[in-house]
């Protein structure tokens, strides 16, 4: 979908469509939700086929929806693919489920994923990223979104444990479940794809499970350490284990790509920008911030009201499902002042919610957050310029906002 919003018009919220595919490969939500935000924060859709859901714009009613596991819950599915359909692993896959049990599993996690914890990966990481460029360096066109899709397994797969021969089939079946409808990832129709993503992920972390358990192997590796992870004292099931690794690997491989190549589209956009960071370095951490609130790659989240739930000046019956719009509340400029301009000097860029809020707070940010400023400090020190070198192409989904074709050029810098 277009990060930039073009020209504001007349916008009748009665036949708006949010699940509209074409609205975010060739269209332009964020009029929409500047409208949607003034007049109508909290919006009721129902679809052709008799599914309704209410959606949320706001930034403080995004925040609450997802902070709040009391009044809307994770178990009957967060992302909206399931729709109308209870999701099969609610209560056990970690995305799927509510606090305690959520808290349970992921604490131990996080210990592992901690700023301070990874920061033993730097070196790793921009070894990675260096090879990663390399190529762009030729001057000859580069696809950023295309090859972009592989840099997380590139920097995460050690970390999970994950061999490098298999990184290209999980980084397609990831795409394919939250990206079901965009050609490139469709396997004849969209259920169809989502069953086969979701069957193969599975499988693999089963397989993998299974494999160490006979071989008898140990490392350091984030799915070995989920193998002793004990909620409430009992340890996990391999069915448990293979979901919330499926989840695990969702999550490291879905978003990062789309933040790195509409952050660098915006620079190329916005060569004063650009120049700026490139003249000063220490405003990385906060191009990365922007960045992140400019993309909002995880578009949305989406939970159940638990009972009847006042909010935005409506009220949500219980059981309604409710979509929490993350890349509205990145441009709602109640927080954000000129909420659509890309700045890198913006003072409260980290306040944006793109990795989420509350319990679901995304497990792998400080990774995240590590990888994108490695990636821009190289990128910076290395390229003098950008150059689009072709149009972009955007990605069917409504639930990730990203690119699946950004062709450039660069030249060297010639000086550091």
């Amino acid at each position: 979908m277009r990060l930039t919003p073009g020209a504001g018009r007349d916008i009748d919220l009665d036949s708006v469509d949010l699940f509209d595919l074409d609205l975010y490969t060739s269209g332009d939500p964020h009029p929409i939700w500047d409208v949607m935000r003034e007049k109508a924060p909290l919006h009721h859709q129902v679809l052709p086929d008799g599914r309704e859901f209410w959606s949320v714009t706001r930034y403080e009613d995004v925040c609450r929806v997802l902070g709040d596991h009391r009044e809307f819950t994770s178990e009957r599915g967060t992302v909206p693919t399931h729709l109308g359909t209870d999701d099969v692993a609610a209560g056990v896959l970690l995305t799927s489920t509510d606090p305690p049990r959520h808290t349970e599993v992921r604490r131990p996690l996080g210990s592992k994923l901690t700023a301070r914890a990874v920061k033993s990966w730097e070196d790793s990481i921009r070894g990675t990223v260096t090879r990663f460029l390399q190529p762009a360096l030729d001057g000859e066109t580069f696809d950023l979104a295309e090859k972009a899709l592989l840099l997380p397994a590139m920097v995460t797969g050690p970390l999970l444990g994950i061999p490098a021969k298999d990184w290209e089939e999980l980084v397609q079946l990831t795409a394919m479940v939250t990206a079901p409808s965009d050609p490139h990832f469709l396997q004849g129709s969209e259920a169809a794809t989502l069953a086969i993503s979701h069957h193969e992920l599975v499988t693999y972390v089963k397989d993998w499970v299974k494999e160490r358990r006979a071989s008898g192997g140990e490392d350091d590796s984030l799915l070995q350490h989920l193998m002793s992870v004990r909620p409430g004292g009992e340890a996990l099931s391999d069915e448990e284990i293979a979901l919330d690794g499926y989840s695990i690997l969702l999550g490291a491989n879905v978003t990062t790509p789309h933040t790195v190549s509409g952050t660098v589209h915006a620079l190329i956009e916005r060569p004063e920008q650009f120049a700026k960071a490139q003249a000063d370095p220490t405003l990385i951490p906060n191009l990365v911030e922007e960045g992140l609130r400019w993309t909002s790659a995880a578009c949305n989240f989406m939970r159940y009201a638990v009972d009847d739930i006042e909010i935005a000046g409506g009220t949500i019956p219980a059981r309604g499902a409710v979509v929490a719009w993350i890349g509205s509340a990145n441009r709602d400029s109640a927080q954000f002042t000129d909420p659509h301009d890309f700045d890198i000097t913006r003072s409260n860029a980290k306040r944006q919610v793109a990795f989420g809020y509350g319990p679901h707070f995304c497990i792998g940010a400080p990774l995240t957050r590590l990888t994108l400023r490695v990636f821009f400090e190289e990128l910076l020190q290395r390229f003098g310029s950008i150059d689009l070198a072709g149009e972009p192409e955007h990605l069917r989904s409504y639930f990730i906002a990203g690119m699946t074709h950004l062709p450039i050029v660069a030249e060297k810098r010639l000086t550091p």
